[in-house]
């Protein structure tokens, strides 16, 4: 217990010194901000059909440690472990033992459900079965001492990929009570959005293709043909405007009716007066690894109507906190609109039933789960790191010369190095190929179309 106190000192002291992120004019760039916490950003490419994602530039593990630790860290923690995660896991696996710290992966997006939406059949459970091989590749490394992931959607994936069942932790996310919170309900806001009283229904995504704004068109468009009486405001946005184009133009004749208004990217008490102002939360996206959005919601009193795919799906308790509706039943998704929409009494109770719900969801009880398995990983590696007997390897012989120690096995070790990154380089430049051909064979048939 003593040990895991001064490891759980230790791994504080490590998280809270050393960030990375991957957005940034340079290169790489290490900077010192108030609070003596290092932030190395990376520059990456940026996805052509959302430039918000991007992929890392290649970048050697030694360079990243010696712009913060200036040495080995004791311990390493990736967020949502994608290119660059990938990169830091692949060059581990170059690395000897004894320079291998522990790792913890926390899974919170879901790269495979992405590929599903954006590539058509077959070509998708292609996509799907290269990055689940991947992923199953660098998790399963014995470095990686524990995956935290969000939902049971997220487990099956994981034990599809061959992952230990050991190393997996169910790990749900927190939300911010105060921040989110029925009274932030501003009354001169409802009335300048809803003058008539109309319901006012609310949703809260980025605005990309993966978030499901089709299907969210598709039932606003049902929801008007019936004579509901109804505002929708949509919260979020895109840095590239030609996706924020396409996907406004989903709605049509609504939006300049003023049926459908789009708020942009908000945050603070901003965001928080959005969400409470709102009489039903919708959730149209089916690829989200646990949905925050759908937490902060019900924080703030409103009942959900989601899709019954993914994360959502273990937040909203069907018929107490809101709906859950089967993915491709838009008729069910409006019919719980509608039901919810002209009843204030089961409105009123669902928003009652989702504060309390979420009440219990806090970070503190979750930050304290990501603590003691970060204190494990530090004892459990002091105890494991005894000399072991390594298998020679074939060109050993090699770096018995002096003079040739040094030359070949750095040269040894790029090669190695160099293979993998290829490997995962190109596995995207791949995916990213075929969605191009993808989009040009789409382009073709569109185009015989019109012709004929």
């Amino acid at each position: 217990m003593i040990a895991k106190l001064k490891a759980l000192e230790k791994a504080f002291f490590l998280i809270s010194i050393c960030r990375i992120s991957t957005a940034s004019k340079s290169r790489l760039r290490a900077t010192m901000d108030s609070n003596n916490q290092i932030e190395v950003r990376l520059k990456g490419y940026p996805l052509p059909y959302n430039p918000e994602l991007s992929v890392v530039y290649p970048v050697r593990l030694s360079v990243l440690y010696s712009e913060t630790f200036r040495s080995i860290p004791d311990l390493i923690y990736l967020a949502s472990p994608a290119s660059l995660g990938f990169q830091i896991l692949l060059q581990l696996r170059q690395q000897k033992r004894q320079n291998r710290p522990p790792v913890l992966l926390n899974f919170q997006t879901d790269l495979s459900g992405y590929c599903e939406i954006l590539f058509p059949a077959p070509l998708d459970a292609w996509a799907v079965w290269v990055f689940r091989s991947v992923q199953g590749y660098l998790f399963r490394h014995e470095s990686v001492r524990t995956i935290f992931y969000p939902s049971i959607f997220v487990q099956k994936y994981l034990e599809k990929a061959d992952i230990q069942k050991e190393k997996m932790m169910n790990l749900r996310r927190g939300v911010d009570c105060k921040m989110f919170h029925p009274s932030k309900c501003l009354e001169e806001m409802r009335k300048k959005f809803a003058p008539n009283g109309e319901i006012i229904l609310v949703t809260v995504a980025r605005l990309a293709p993966e978030k499901g704004f089709e299907f969210l068109a598709e039932c606003v468009k049902k929801l008007d043909g019936m004579g509901l009486q109804f505002k929708l405001l949509v919260v979020g946005g895109n840095s590239n405007p030609k996706v924020e184009q396409e996907l406004k133009g989903l709605f049509g004749s609504l939006v300049e009716r003023g049926k459908v208004s789009f708020a942009g990217f908000l945050k603070g008490e901003n965001l928080a007066n959005a969400y409470a102002c709102g009489d039903i939360f919708l959730h149209c996206s089916i690829t989200e690894t646990f949905g925050l959005v759908v937490l902060e919601s019900m924080a703030s009193g409103v009942p959900v109507i989601a899709r019954d795919e993914g994360g959502p799906s273990e937040i909203v308790v069907h018929e107490k906190s809101g709906y859950l509706v089967p993915p491709d039943d838009l008729n069910g998704f409006v019919g719980g609109i509608v039901s919810l929409a002209n009843d204030s009494e089961l409105r009123m109770a669902m928003s009652i039933e989702s504060r309390r719900l979420a009440e219990a969801q806090t970070w503190e009880k979750i930050g304290n789960q990501v603590a003691w398995k970060m204190a494990e990983a530090l004892v459990t590696e002091e105890t494991i790191l005894a000399p072991r007997k390594y298998s020679i390897p074939v060109y050993s012989w090699l770096l018995l010369s002096q003079g040739l120690r040094g030359f070949v096995g750095s040269l040894i070790v790029d090669f190695r190095l160099m293979g993998g990154l290829g490997i995962i380089l190109g596995v995207w430049i791949g995916l990213v190929i075929t969605w191009v051909l993808v989009q040009m064979a789409l382009m073709a048939k569109s185009l015989r179309r019109c012709s004929i």
